[in-house]
């Protein structure tokens, strides 16, 4: 089927902005579906260290790809892209308009523009990796890389666990490097896009995250993280939010150490969201205040 006349509306931004308030208010309008592309969302057993919306939140308007998962699956970005292509297709059938949106730079880069074609790893490999990144640490891992593909390691987000592990499947899979696969091409999707980046003036950002900390604190995050604490190794509680909380439970440091931890670290990821998507092409940068509007002239041209 020709998706010409179809748009896809990516609503990308920094954690705290404002992103799903204005998506929920654009797919009223619109009438239409969002695609989440928050891969902290996608897990089902953690809602308020990802600050998952409510269903209140969410406004009546279906959201994929949020509670889709649970915390022992691997789901990479490959995975993503698949998965969340087929949906945004189906989706078509029904909507001249549909929106993605997230602030995981990785998984919205696989949806809009694809990811190099990797060959199929066996599955007990994976698991093998997997296994040695709880037993062994994830610098164990990274030694290996340097080795297998110094290339990549002095490229790759040492601390990111799930690059780490999947450039190694790699490179153990076939007699390439990680390096030799990748490309700089983005594939051709088969609709039109608009690419909306969200930004606040910083202290008015950073406001709005200690803010959200603070709900999530009083929320009950602590006894969240607690109810988990077995499976802290897995992917999914190796994160911003659960990692802060779990060293306060080890006793490293006290409670008031744990709420700065908890703000500075998320005003640190935000920043690093903030570089992410400046180094992508085609953003337009909206305030929240101003993008719905913005964005309903856009399609009305």
């Amino acid at each position: 089927m020709e998706w010409g006349n179809k748009t896809l509306l990516v609503i990308v931004g920094p954690t705290a902005v404002g992103k799903t308030d204005l998506c929920v208010q654009l797919a009223q309008e619109l009438n239409t579906e969002i695609i989440s592309a928050d891969s902290r969302q996608f897990y089902r057993e953690l809602s308020i260290g990802t600050a998952k919306p409510s269903l209140a939140d969410q406004g009546g308007v279906t959201h994929h790809f949020i509670d889709s998962h649970s915390i022992h699956d691997y789901f990479s970005p490959g995975d993503f892209e698949r998965e969340a292509l087929l949906r945004v297709t189906s989706l078509f059938e029904q909507h001249d308009f549909v929106i993605a949106t997230g602030g995981s730079g990785l998984y919205l880069k696989a949806l809009v523009e694809g990811l190099d074609e990797m060959p199929d790893i066996d599955m007990e490999l994976r698991n093998s990796l997997m296994s040695r990144l709880k037993e062994q640490g994830l610098d164990v891992l990274l030694d290996e890389l340097r080795k297998r593909d110094p290339e990549y390691a002095g490229k790759v987000d040492a601390k990111n666990p799930q690059r780490i592990v999947r450039a190694l499947e790699v490179c153990m899979s076939t007699s390439k490097t990680y390096s030799e696969f990748r490309k700089s091409k983005s594939d051709i999707r088969p609709f039109k896009m608009l690419k909306y980046c969200l930004d606040r003036p910083r202290e008015e950002l950073y406001q709005r995250i200690d803010a959200r900390m603070d709900a999530m604190l009083a929320e009950g995050l602590v006894d969240e993280a607690k109810k988990y604490a077995d499976f802290q190794a897995n992917y999914a509680l190796k994160t911003l939010g659960y990692k802060e909380v779990y060293g306060y439970l080890r006793d490293e440091y006290d409670e008031a150490e744990l709420i700065r931890l908890l703000k500075r670290n998320s005003r640190h990821y935000a920043k690093k969201q903030l570089t992410w998507f400046r180094h992508q092409d085609e953003y337009v940068w909206l305030h929240p205040d101003q993008a719905k509007n913005s964005i309903l002239k856009d399609l009305e041209r």
